[in-house]
Parts: C-alpha cells; structure tokens; sequence
C-alpha cells in the first residue's frame, strides 16, 4: 500500500474492491467496481477525484484502499487546558478540497468564518460559515462532509456546526492571492 500525501499528479490504478464515488459536479452516487481501471487526477486533503468511464467521481477517504492506497491523517498538539486551538480549525479546513479545483476551501475563499464556542455543558462546538462556489453545487454535501470530518479531528472538539450561506455570493474576487497563482490567474 502507498501511503498518499497531497499530489496532483495523474496515475493509473485498478480498483481493488468495489468502491462507491460520487459523480463530479452533479454528486450522484455511483459504484465503482472491483477490477476497474481509473486515472486519479486529484489526491488532495485525503480524498481523490478520479476519470472512470468518461467521467469525472470522487472518491473519499475511507475508500482510499480500494484504490491501494493510505491516507496520512494530519495530528495535532492536544492543549494543556482541553480548550481548542483556533490554528489547528484552519489548518482541518486547508485540507478540504473542492474535487473539481487543486485549491483547498480556504484559500478558494468558501470560509467566511469560524468561531470556537463553549456550550452550556462545557462542550467545545466550532461554528464554520461557508458557501460554495455555485449554490447548485452537487457536490456541497461532500465538500460539507469533509469539513465536518476533518474539523472533529482537532483535540477538544466534541461538535461542529456548518452554516452554508449564499450572501454575499461567492466570485473569483474571493480567492486568495496563493489560489490565483495555483489557478494561472496571477
């Protein structure tokens, strides 16, 4: 098995067991079988958008073997007083992907904010606000899924809430300055 880290470069690989993947953009599921070939173009944040018939699907994390490969799963510092590091949100959020765009949601600018709060048993919840590129998106509910995935990773956190807006709409004008230079747009 490999262990995979972020890569954009394109491989191809047989599927080892049958694997369920979601059509990109629309996120229809699907069922990959065992034995088929499929070129991974995108392995970023632990999930792999990969061609397969003429298409474009992705792939998540859990599913990872049946491409043969092992997510390296990002670890952090548990703080001394159980409270949640602000920092370590961030960086759970740099690993989300949208599986069309080789730019993490971060820097793509579909964060509009986080805040860490306490509820009244003492449970850290973090609150995410974010949207999508496009409010039709089918593929939001992964995108969203992958934020709540990667997020509860972080030490001390017992919830977390997304709040997907549409206002203001998100635009090109949104992405940062290390998206527009990944995205040839600099």
């Amino acid at each position: 098995m490999t262990v995979w880290t972020n890569k954009m470069e394109r491989e191809v690989v047989l599927t080892k067991r049958d694997c369920e993947a979601r059509l990109v953009p629309v996120g229809t599921e699907i069922m990959i079988p065992k034995n088929s070939f499929v070129t991974i173009t995108q392995a970023l944040g632990g999930t792999f958008s990969v061609a397969v018939n003429g298409n474009l699907a992705r792939i998540d994390e859990k599913d990872a073997d049946a491409l043969g490969k092992v997510i390296e799963v990002e670890h952090f510092d548990v703080m001394d007083d159980g409270s949640v590091n602000e920092d370590h949100v961030w960086s759970a959020l740099r690993k989300c992907y949208d599986p069309e765009i080789p730019v993490n949601i971060v820097e793509l600018g579909l964060i509009y904010g986080v805040e860490l709060t306490q509820n009244n048993e003492g449970k850290h919840i973090v609150q995410v606000k974010m949207t999508l590129t496009a409010p039709a998106c089918g593929m939001g509910p992964s995108i969203i899924a992958d934020v709540e995935r990667s997020v509860t990773r972080v030490p001390g956190v017992d919830g977390i809430d997304v709040d997907l807006v549409f206002d203001p709409p998100w635009n090109n004008d949104m992405l940062s300055d290390e998206a527009k230079l990944e995205l040839g747009l600099l």
